[in-house]
């Protein structure tokens, strides 16, 4: 008996128990009946217990405070509130939706699961004002606006440098509409420009592949070192000066200005070409003269020298050498006519021929008609090539002759058969037109033993 008794008191008291259990349940039901879920949230914010007009009461004043900080680069702080554009719930139902959503009965569920106490209510504002509180912000103004650039380079102790991009203060307008947009949203407190990748970025930076490429470029084209030789004397050219002719594109491939490198090798022909320039000439007579004039002498092909030299700089050369010549004398010395040329002294009206420093033949001679301004030009020629048998034509002559030895256009050394005398002062009423008449036997003798570009020296 006294064990029933047990029993019956342990079973009425979980009766009990479950009853009182169940009231409260039922009782906290019929709480959820116009409360929220404890827990619930709208937007971040806790609503917990509130009705749903205590919720539109709460979150509409919270929404009429709010105010999106945006945090500039360079710290300043510019402000968007809500009523500048018009910023409002999108509709008062959603509450009243989200309150639905949560049944009385199966609030003990909601401390398992998030989902029915968690929302986010739609905002709505203008976008024409959010657009025009954008286009007021100080970060926009084009007189503050710093653009981002792309890395450069700097040359010094020899080598090239990378100087690293700038970040520069750019908004990228349709990102930053879209962050702000974006942030009032969700109804963020806070927008950081630089986080939020607001602002134009450089296409390149200092790590980017293609500027590590140009800069060792670069530094291959500065490590050249070529020598000039021009007999005794040498010019060098190093990194110290072709670093002043290479440039970067906005893709960082390296340029090496053609232009710049032609002016080197012009500058290179002006001082070391021969041809044409004032020599000083020991003449047969004894005395010494200075003969200018003519296109003997060194004559660097600058064109072919030009590409020749940026092929070097571009293959990172050091290499001693000589210029590429479209013309070449008999020497580098200072008498660069050598000991072998064919000398005129056009005031005596006499040649001579001299070959390895041996004269090889001599006489007089009748040059240019003087009177009739054909005077044959002075200055020293190189021989253009030589022909038998020739005709030479004019506007009132064809004259044959048996040894055409050309130096001058068509000025030359030639026979000339229609003349019995040569020298004295033949030249001054009936010279010729220009070119040297010679007698036979010194014109065979001449083309016998002449070479092409030999140089024919002509003075008065």
């Amino acid at each position: 008996m006294e064990i029933i008794n047990r029993r019956s008191k342990v079973a009425a008291g979980i009766t009990i128990s479950l009853c009182t259990l169940l009231a409260v349940y039922l009782g906290t039901s019929i709480y959820f009946v116009k409360h929220l879920y404890f827990g619930s949230k709208i937007n971040g914010t806790d609503v917990s217990g509130k009705t749903v007009e205590e919720i539109k009461s709460q979150m509409t004043s919270e929404l009429q405070a709010y105010t999106l900080n945006i945090k500039e680069a360079d710290g300043k702080i510019e402000q968007i509130k809500a009523g500048d554009i018009d910023l409002k719930y999108k509709s008062d139902d959603q509450f009243k939706t989200f309150k639905a959503e949560q049944k009385p009965l199966k609030w003990a569920s909601s401390l398992f699961d998030e989902k029915t106490s968690k929302m986010t209510a739609e905002l709505t504002y203008d976008k024409e004002k959010l657009k025009q509180q954008v286009d007021k912000l100080a970060c926009l103004n084009s007189s503050n606006v710093i653009e981002p650039k792309n890395p450069s380079f700097q040359y010094g102790d020899k080598i090239f440098e990378i100087a690293p991009e700038t970040k520069g203060n750019k908004i990228n307008k349709d990102v930053l509409v879209e962050r702000v947009a974006d942030a009032i949203s969700k109804k963020e407190s806070t927008l950081d420009l630089d986080s939020a990748n607001c602002y134009a970025n450089s296409k390149y930076t200092s790590k980017s592949q293609k500027v590590i490429e140009a800069k060792n470029t670069l530094n291959k084209y500065v490590s050249s070192k070529i020598t000039y030789t021009f007999g005794s004397s040498k010019e060098t050219l190093d990194g110290s000066t072709i670093n002043k002719w290479l440039s970067v594109d906005d893709n960082f491939y390296v340029i090496l200005d053609q232009g710049k490198v032609k002016a080197y090798i012009q500058s290179l022909a002006n001082t070391y070409n021969t041809a044409g320039k004032t020599r000083s000439f020991h003449t047969s007579s004894g005395s010494t003269i200075n003969v200018s004039g003519g296109d003997y002498g060194w004559q660097i092909d600058v064109d072919k020298e030009t590409k020749a030299l940026s092929e070097a700089i571009k293959d990172g050369q050091t290499v001693t050498k000589e210029p590429a010549y479209s013309q070449t004398t008999a020497s580098r010395d200072t008498n660069d006519i050598g000991n072998t040329y064919v000398e005129v002294d056009m005031s005596r009206q006499h040649l001579w021929f001299y070959k390895n420093g041996s004269l090889v033949v001599e006489g007089d001679v009748v040059t240019g008609n003087v009177s009739e301004n054909h005077a044959t030009p002075s200055g020293v020629y190189r021989l253009k090539y030589k022909e038998k048998n020739a005709v030479l034509k004019g506007q009132d002559y064809a004259a044959p002759v048996s040894f055409w030895m050309p130096f001058n256009g068509g000025i030359g050394i030639h026979d000339a058969s229609w003349r019995s005398e040569f020298g004295g002062q033949i030249y001054r009423s009936n010279g010729s037109h220009g070119c040297v008449n010679s007698p036979y036997n010194l014109a065979q003798t001449i083309y016998n033993n002449i070479d092409t570009g030999t140089p024919v020296v002509c003075f008065y």
